[in-house]
């Protein structure tokens, strides 16, 4: 089931995120009603997204156009470059290593500190111990400065001197096999997609605009949460069968391939509620 917010942070996030980017509200409602959501519920998340500092208005007579807020901005950004920049280097054979000692009654900050290292890639190899192939000390320092709990917490770059296999500790650490099954489920459900779509410009079948907006908001908005379970682990640390680069050009494939015609939807979208005249790009399939 998709949810307003969630929708309305993609739509942002792939076509609005660049600063000065704004969406009408009447846009937002047409866009989205193409995925099911109701005028309704789009309104009830642009008002909630706009109380929580992610959306700010503004109004130009009886028109109201929303953007990203620089928390907003910030937070697609990191998104995009999780999604579009992946990290592919070699592993040196050393690990980043956060240990803490939070007391209870910092309980909440202790609880925010896990989840943020879970989404920058950590994994726990104890309850208070995570560890990262990366250096991500600088964001880990950013990090508890803002929680502010640095007292409580350490950060070290080691090398390990056990007699556990690097991948064990992997093993331990991360559950591949759920994201490797999550890499599996895009893959069957958008190769023959790609396929299909593929024919039918071959065959020189007219694809509307629309329907390759729609197409496109539905593989990124898939395909990002993707990225928030995988660690982007090294090479050396991932098992042979390993099937995020084959998502990733997938990915990349399609989502090129639909832009052209889904921009020109957005773009006759947006234009119809400014009240601007329609351009052949924005209407045509020629």
């Amino acid at each position: 089931m998709l949810h307003p917010q969630p929708a309305l942070l993609t739509l942002y996030g792939d076509y609005a995120l660049q600063p000065g980017g704004e969406i009408g509200i009447g846009s937002l409602v047409k866009l989205l009603n193409n995925l099911g959501l109701s005028e309704q519920a789009i309104r009830s998340a642009v008002s909630r997204m706009c109380r929580a500092h992610l959306l700010k208005v503004r109004r130009v007579g009886r028109r109201s156009y929303y953007s990203l807020t620089e928390d907003g901005r910030s937070l697609l950004t990191k998104g995009a470059q999780r999604i579009f920049q992946r990290k592919n280097t070699h592993w040196d054979g050393t690990w980043n290593v956060v240990t803490y000692s939070i007391p209870e009654q910092r309980r909440q900050a202790r609880d925010r500190l896990r989840l943020e290292l879970g989404w920058m890639g950590y994994g726990a190899l104890s309850e208070a111990t995570w560890i990262s192939p990366y250096d991500l000390a600088k964001e880990v320092e950013d990090l508890v400065e803002r929680l502010e709990i640095k007292e409580h917490v350490q950060i070290f770059h080691a090398k390990h001197q056990g007699f556990t296999d690097p991948k064990k500790i992997v093993s331990r650490c991360w559950d591949l096999s759920t994201i490797h099954e999550k890499y599996a489920n895009f893959l069957a459900k958008y190769r023959p997609k790609l396929r299909d779509h593929l024919k039918r410009l071959q065959a020189g079948k007219l694809i509307e605009p629309s329907e390759c907006f729609v197409e496109r908001f539905g593989l990124i908005h898939e395909y990002r949460r993707l990225p928030f379970f995988d660690p982007d682990l090294p090479e050396e640390l991932l098992p042979q069968n390993w099937l995020r680069p084959q998502a990733a050009a997938l990915f990349h494939q399609y989502h090129d391939l639909l832009a052209d015609r889904a921009n020109q939807y957005f773009d006759s979208v947006m234009r119809e509620y400014q009240g601007l005249p329609l351009t052949n790009s924005g209407i045509s399939n020629n």
